[in-house]
């Protein structure tokens, strides 16, 4: 983006009392994206439009210098439907596509946001790079630890900003937390727990295979995952409960929290991990990944334990999710209600005292998803990696240690990480490391 690009944004949104850039009132969006010059604003298009690859396009819609110019799905239905969101919204639906790959072709556009399920994200991504745009990508970022590292390595390739659609890390809340525990009040922390208890989950139920439905390129949605009869389970939101897509709550949820606790505590890879768990709530519903799990990785002077369970919310100090920094002289506990401190005691004149103080709960400020779409906008404007708040470099971490903890969990063993090798020093582990892929696709090279 050139300086030009910058100045004459800067100088609308500032007349309108509004920061680059900015989150506006719907009403006034459209009048106000209409000062700005078309070879003045971003032209963004999306694959994988209906979850949050339309949550993500939504919330950068609010800023007026981004467009949605074009739209990729394998299901008619959901491409129908988002066109004609994104026609209410700005009075124009953007092109459609059933293949990525031709909407790719399309040079006026600078931006794709990947919402596909799991298995997909490395190929769009690289693919995406390729041909010259910026990309924000969904949680985790890939579906094994093999695509996370050439995810990495596409983007130093070809310079283009990505951001990972980690979005707590724009939490007002996690920074002040973060910044809290770094301070070092909180003492030696010797464990950091992370947890989420989903009481909406219920059971999958069993189904049989059935017609693809009308509209849907099921063979384009398969991609490199393995050739499988259509069955109505994997399909959109709950394919992350099989294997062939996605990790389960481990990744889909642990990310999240992973993120924010290894960033906090400084660490990148542990030493080793053990899981244990399985379908004990559920042990006869359609789903694949275990729905109560308890992993520990450990780390140089501290462990840190994921736990998830569906069907219950009685996680951790009273929440269903979150990350809990455990110190020697309190606990820091943080998730989206906000953070808080709970001091240990100890006895001084024949009374409990506490040994720091007790701080209550303070809530978040701001939309952290929408503050999370400011940032990669913000970036890409400015040329500035460093406006991203959560880039490729750093989501891979969160996603390598969450396959980590799955990968722990299939082998059922206790598994050591070389980190100067960067694999496991078991076999059967550092095989479950990789991406096969089938139906013809193959892995990108970078």
């Amino acid at each position: 983006m050139n300086s030009r690009r910058k100045f004459i944004q800067n100088g609308i949104l500032l007349s309108a009392g509004l920061s680059m850039p900015g989150m506006i009132h719907a009403d006034s969006l459209s009048a106000l994206t209409k000062k700005i010059a078309p070879s003045d604003q971003l032209n963004f298009a999306v694959i994988g439009c209906k979850g949050m690859g339309w949550s993500n396009m939504n919330a950068h819609l609010k800023m007026p210098n981004v467009n949605c110019v074009a739209i990729a799905d394998i299901d008619q239905s959901v491409l129908d439907q988002r066109s004609e969101d994104v026609n209410k919204q700005r009075g124009k639906k953007p092109q459609v596509y059933k293949d990525y790959r031709k909407m790719l072709e399309n040079k006026d556009i600078d931006a794709v946001i990947i919402g596909t399920p799991d298995h997909w994200h490395c190929l769009t991504m690289v693919d995406s790079l390729s041909a010259g745009k910026h990309v924000y990508v969904e949680k985790p970022i890939a579906n094994t630890i093999e695509e996370c590292n050439l995810m990495v390595k596409a983007k130093q390739r070809y310079g283009k900003m990505v951001q990972v659609g980690q979005w707590q890390r724009s939490g007002s809340q996690y920074a002040e937390a973060i910044a809290y525990v770094k301070s070092g009040k909180l003492g030696q922390i010797r464990l950091v727990k992370t947890w989420a208890y989903q009481g909406w989950m219920k059971p999958v139920p069993v189904k049989p295979n059935g017609p693809v439905p009308q509209g849907v390129d099921y063979d384009m949605w398969l991609g490199p995952a393995p050739k499988r009869p259509f069955n109505e389970n994997r399909f959109h939101f709950n394919f992350r409960w099989f294997w062939d897509y996605a990790g389960g709550l481990m990744t889909d949820w642990g990310v999240h929290e992973i993120d924010i606790a290894l960033f906090a505590m400084g660490v990148t890879a542990p030493k080793s991990v053990m899981a244990s768990g399985g379908k004990f709530a559920y042990p006869d519903d359609a789903s694949e990944t275990p729905d109560t799990l308890q992993t520990v990785y450990e780390y140089d002077g501290f462990n840190m334990l994921w736990e998830h369970a569906t069907g219950i919310d009685g996680g951790n100090y009273g929440t269903t999710e979150g990350i809990a920094f455990i110190g020697n002289n309190a606990t820091l506990v943080v998730n989206r209600g906000g953070w808080k401190v709970i001091p240990e005691t100890e006895n001084k004149d024949g009374k409990r005292v506490n040994k720091i103080e007790e701080i209550q709960l303070i809530k978040p400020n701001g939309n952290a998803l929408e503050i999370h779409a400011k940032g990669f906008v913000s970036s890409i404007i400015e040329n500035d990696a460093s406006k991203l708040t959560c880039g490729i470099e750093t989501g891979s971490i969160a996603a390598i240690n969450a396959q980590m903890g799955n990968i722990a969990y299939k082998t059922g063993k206790k598994v050591y990480w070389d980190a100067n090798k960067g694999q496991f020093t078991d076999p059967e582990a550092n095989a479950l490391m990789k991406a096969n892929y089938h139906n013809g696709w193959k892995l990108p090279t970078v």
